[in-house]
């Protein structure tokens, strides 16, 4: 399973969530901090290519940030 981080305006959460398992099977969003707006989306390995283009849409449509550090990991936002 492959996740990914981002941080976006919280009125969005819900509407990306929505479209993003609107693609039955291809990923699902879990709302990691509400209050800094930070959702991860998990998704199989083998359908990466299919959702790049739907997420490259939404970071511009809704201005998500992928949240990662200058090592690549994924940055601690509970702090």
């Amino acid at each position: 399973m492959i996740k990914k981080y981002f941080q976006l305006e919280r009125k969005n959460i819900v509407m990306v969530q929505f479209i993003i398992e609107g693609y039955e099977g291809l990923a699902t969003v879990t709302t990691m901090d509400s209050q800094k707006a930070v959702i991860q989306v998990s998704m199989m390995p083998d359908y990466i290519s299919d959702l790049a283009g739907l997420l490259e849409y939404l970071k511009k449509r809704y201005a998500m940030k992928e949240i990662i550090d200058i090592k690549g990991n994924k940055i601690n936002f509970k702090e």
